[in-house]
């Protein structure tokens, strides 16, 4: 298992367009991945559950991932949330 708190710097926070980005870019590993935001876990592939919890701007989350392929999943999304989601 890795972690690793980051923050959130798109305007908008965690919507639809941005928890879709993150989900897609997840699912292609066999790890989990959570988000713990608010003291909620929240499971990182499934889109409802990531717009649901309402990540917004300037939010620190932690992001958990547990697998065979932990690093670079962990990588990935660290990497997309810093960017902003590409807004």
């Amino acid at each position: 298992m890795v972690s690793q708190t980051v923050k959130v710097t798109n305007e908008m926070g965690i919507h639809m367009r941005p928890a879709n980005i993150l989900v897609t870019a997840m699912t292609k590993y066999s790890s989990n991945i959570d988000i713990i935001y608010k003291e909620k876990k929240i499971n990182g592939k499934s889109i409802m559950n990531v717009m649901a919890a309402c990540i917004t701007n300037g939010s620190e989350i932690t992001v958990i991932c547990d697998g065979t392929d932990e690093n670079e999943m962990l990588k990935e999304a660290v990497s997309i949330i810093e960017s902003g989601f590409g807004e």
